[in-house]
């Protein structure tokens, strides 16, 4: 079968296609034909060397922690093949080979069936980037979201801005915001019907204030990280919470700490761990089921054959796409 691997962290020059043997499930493994794979921050992280020793597995190194395909061997999963999947949740791409490839073997508590209304581009956007999962188990998790109240999720491009207006606004937000650094991509997010902050025109503080009469959000979803989060600190209301989820313009941030103790505010770090196998799979049905309603939207911005996945991580990295990157079998 094709494969996309890597035997050295390094550049995007380090992926190479491979063929390689078919995977041999182990115990109760499922195996599925992959349809599409996503691209993820996480696998240029990976492939940079950035993680603890000891987090990866040893090379050569196969990608991808996200996609949609076709179960061909059930495996202890009991889905018929033929049945339609996504992969949800493990440790893909990371401590065991990934999603980009053919054929993948997959823990069946990683397996979730794809509703007949779902088309695969859907489901794969869906679920790359874990950006719905993610707003998802956080607001309900860990923010103490409650119906009404005010949402702010910076990154109108991003996987985590994106689920995050769509999801709050699914909750019951009042308001979900989102954030852009152009007037191109604000009118982008606009042309979705999000409310964005360009902030190229004005600052976050001003955005916010004009948004919500001066009253602050109640919660922020940052996956942005870097100056931003200190800015999305100085906009919470009082009692309001920042779930720290991503850092795409850098891990290092300064805040005011009178931020937080004027308005008695909170930040929590938020980790898929937190969650059991089964809640994530709770929350991916729950997901999939909003697609098939047509309440949530997921955008795919472009697809790379799978032997241009060099490609594909550089535009993910540097290109600036507007929705998810996938890799097409």
């Amino acid at each position: 079968m094709r494969a996309i691997e890597y035997d050295r962290f390094g550049g995007y020059d380090t992926l190479k296609p491979v063929t390689v043997p078919d995977p041999a499930p182990a115990g109760d493994q499922a195996v599925v034909r992959m349809v599409f794979a996503g691209i993820n921050p996480l696998d240029n992280t990976v492939r940079s060397g950035e993680l603890p020793a000891g987090v990866v597995k040893a090379f050569p190194i196969r990608p991808g922690g996200f996609g949609v395909g076709v179960v061909e061997e059930p495996g202890g999963s009991a889905l018929p093949p033929g049945t339609r999947v996504v992969v949800s949740g493990g440790r893909y791409g990371v401590g065991v080979d990934g999603t980009w490839a053919e054929l993948v073997a997959l823990d069946p508590a990683h397996l979730v069936a794809v509703p007949g209304a779902v088309g695969d581009l859907a489901a794969a956007a869906l679920t790359t980037g874990a950006g719905y999962l993610t707003a998802y188990l956080a607001l309900t998790g860990l923010a103490g979201f409650t119906p009404g109240a005010t949402v702010l999720a910076p990154g109108a491009g991003g996987a985590v801005g994106q689920g995050g207006v769509e999801v709050a606004a699914v909750l019951g937000a009042e308001r979900a915001i989102t954030t852009a650094t152009s007037a191109a991509r604000a009118e982008q997010g606009r042309a979705r019907g999000y409310q964005v902050i360009d902030l190229s025109q004005e600052s976050l503080k001003e955005g916010v204030a004009r948004l919500t009469g001066g009253s602050g959000v109640d919660i922020v979803l940052d996956g942005v990280g870097g100056p931003l989060t200190g800015e999305a600190l100085g906009v919470l209301a009082r009692g309001g919470r920042l779930i720290s989820i991503g850092y795409a313009a850098g891990p290092h941030a300064m805040i005011n700490v009178t931020d937080l103790i004027w308005k008695s505010a909170s930040i929590h770090g938020f980790q898929f761990a937190r969650f059991t196998a089964e809640q994530v799979n709770t929350v991916n049905r729950t997901l999939l089921e909003l697609v098939e309603d047509h309440r949530i939207d997921p955008v795919v911005d472009r697809v790379f054959p799978l032997d241009r996945a060099a490609e594909a991580a550089r535009h993910l990295k540097e290109g600036g796409p507007f929705g998810r990157v996938l890799l097409e079998m």
